[in-house]
């Protein structure tokens, strides 16, 4: 195992300081291999009386349905979008089709009116655009840096059973030793040196080399599921040599009794760590296939799409009848949004038909075993009825649950809801959950835990009452008993930094907290953006990741939003938080007459995506203490 650790030699030299400083190493868990004693996110006058038009996104609409004071912008969304880059960089972007860059904040979003009203703005800016084709650039981000300069904790892999080895993690921990490329050398030659981890951060180790004792000065920080992360031993099979850091090389005469002394009984990686890291990036979903996804123009249907791509086990979707292949959605493979061809029929929910008759050359459908199942339901006896009131998160809004109905009940457990208030007449907003989703909620559940429930939009009698609420509509409550009641262990606490899709615009991983947990229901806060932006999100979203997720499967990670940013926004925001506890604070509905626009490509919404399938490991008792 230490073969050729004393092979090559370099002179001694001074290192780099760091900040890093050595922590106190925890004992390691008994089931990894032991290392043997031998090796091992203005409106423009229109000429329209009390119309406006979204400086963002181009949408004209009613002037009082606009959010913000100023009315500048059509959503929180597109105000969001607005402050993170130029107006022209992120229009160009959008209706091209561009995909993520480390230049630019948002990513394809797409109109949320008629595309021809887009398609004018785009051809008037198009020539202007040509002159500026760089976006706004946004400062490098470290994970580690980050972390180290303010004693952040990151959530631990185990609380992502979606993601990469979630299932599989075992008992890496703080003084797991490793082989990893020695920097601290100047060999022409790649070599190799032992070094332990001092601090996990989800995939991101900060690891300390062999020899330096509490010295802290080349602590680095690394992605322990890299190609050079290998388990002790490694180099000895491999015929790679081990060398000492120039910095430490002279402090021990007999590098190999060191190690033997440092290494015996030490812990390290399964030989086949890298296999099962392989194995875990494997996913089932492959381009081309055909599935059937939320529409996201009108809520309340489905249409078929096709994988165009699949990164880290998100799947890019290109809506069928879309020629140029720019109409498309991201979500999950495990997202509740997706389902088989042929599901919208087996349980009666609305979808629209494709002009295209016939599939196209190489595409064919996706197996339904590979879509997240949903737990069954015994909807035989007492169950949800249409007209029953709820609480829900709004998918329009995630930081808001609202007051909302029960307006359809479909088979095999699924329901159509709708948000009191703020319905269309022809119920195109409506959204589906299933009854084991951990989106809807019991009446009362808000109060009980101290979350805001948002009102029906023009609700008067505030504060608002369930009661009154409930005999002034001549109204029932959904039975508490109905309700997902399991609570699994996963693990999250306040304060846990992660990785998580804005589900506003749901293209984008964002550097994010966990600054809020009522059982299985987390808030998400975005770093760097006003709390408005924060969203609500299940303990088991397959939108949620651990921290250097998007390092190991090559997405792109946007960064905290800067601080130009943060100013921009935090004079309207401030101010709306006044008064803003009984405001809708979602994106604003259109008229019935513009959601019947069918011709025309509709606004764009994003989902809540949280499974609807869950393990429980029997840890909490449930949320709601009696049924109201």
């Amino acid at each position: 195992m230490f073969d050729g650790y004393d092979s090559c030699s370099e002179d001694t030299s001074s290192s780099s300081s760091s900040d890093e400083s050595e922590e106190e190493v925890a004992p390691l868990p008994s089931s990894l291999p032991i290392i043997k004693n031998n090796g091992q996110v203005y409106t423009y006058p229109d000429g329209k009386s009390g119309m406006a038009t979204c400086e963002m996104c181009g949408m004209v609409g009613v002037r009082d349905a606009f959010y913000s004071k100023t009315k500048r912008f059509c959503s929180v969304s597109c105000s969001r979008s607005y402050s993170s880059n130029s107006k022209k960089a992120s229009i160009l972007a959008r209706l091209q089709g561009k995909p993520p860059t480390k230049k630019s904040k948002v990513l394809q979003k797409q109109p949320l009116v008629a595309k021809l009203a887009a398609y004018a703005q785009y051809q008037a800016t198009l020539q202007s655009q040509a002159k500026t084709k760089a976006a706004v650039p946004v400062e490098g981000f470290s994970w580690g840096n980050y972390i180290n300069s303010n004693s952040f904790t990151a959530a631990p892999v185990t609380c992502f059973k979606h993601a990469p080895m979630g299932t599989c993690w075992g008992d890496i921990a703080e003084g797991v030793r490793v082989e990893v490329p020695n920097t601290d050398c100047s060999l022409p030659t790649k070599v190799f040196w032992i070094a332990g981890i001092v601090k996990l951060a989800g995939y991101n180790a900060l690891l300390r080399y062999e020899g330096f004792e509490n010295d802290s000065s080349l602590d680095f920080w690394c992605n322990i599921c890299g190609s050079d992360i290998h388990p002790v031993g490694w180099c000895a099979t491999s015929g790679k040599p081990l060398v000492p850091p120039r910095t430490i090389q002279h402090k021990y005469t007999n590098w190999k009794a060191f190690l033997v002394k440092r290494l015996t009984g030490a812990k390290t990686l399964p030989p086949d760590f890298s296999q099962k890291v392989s194995e875990s990036m494997q996913y089932p979903f492959k381009a081309s296939m055909r599935v059937e996804v939320v529409d996201k123009t009108h809520l309340c249907r489905t249409r078929v799409a096709v994988v165009e791509s699949v990164i880290g086990g998100r799947l890019r979707l290109v809506y069928e009848e879309s020629e140029d292949k720019t109409d498309d959605f991201w979500c999950h493979m495990y997202s509740p949004l997706i389902h088989h061809i042929g599901w919208s029929r087996s349980i009666g929910h609305r979808f629209k038909r494709s002009d295209i008759t016939k599939k196209q050359d190489g595409h064919f459908d996706a197996p339904p075993h590979l879509f997240m199942k949903v737990k069954e339901v015994d909807a035989a006896g007492e169950w949800f009825k249409e007209g029953m009131k709820l609480e829900a998160i709004d998918p329009l809004n995630l930081s808001a649950i609202c007051v909302a109905t029960i307006r359809k009940v479909l088979a095999d457990g699924y329901l159509m809801i709708g948000i009191d208030g703020s319905e269309a007449a022809d119920g195109s907003d409506w959204f589906c959950y299933h009854a084991t989703s951990p989106s809807i909620f019991p009446v009362g559940f808000c109060e009980i835990n101290m979350i805001e429930l948002t009102p029906p939009r023009g609700y008067a009698k505030l504060p608002f009452k369930w009661f009154d609420y409930l005999r002034e509509t001549d109204s029932i409550a959904a039975p508490v008993k109905l309700f997902n009641k399991e609570v699994p262990n996963h693990g999250f606490h306040v304060g846990m930094k992660l990785e998580a899709v804005d589900l506003m615009e749901p293209r984008l991983v964002c550097v994010a907290t966990v600054t809020r947990i009522i059982h299985r229901l987390l808030r998400i806060h975005f770093d760097g953006w006003e709390d408005e932006y924060d969203q609500w999100v299940d303990c088991e979203s397959p939108d949620l990741y651990p921290v250097g997720w998007c390092q190991l499967t090559g997405y792109q990670l946007q960064p905290p939003a800067p601080q130009s940013s943060r100013d921009s926004q935090s004079s309207s925001s401030k101010q709306k938080k006044k008064a803003k506890s009984q405001q809708y604070k979602g994106h604003k509905k259109m008229t019935s007459l513009q959601l019947k626009e069918e011709l025309l490509d509709g606004e764009e919404y994003s989902f809540l995506q949280g499974t609807s399938d869950h393990e429980s490991n029997g840890s909490a008792s449930y949320y709601i203490k009696q049924e109201p």
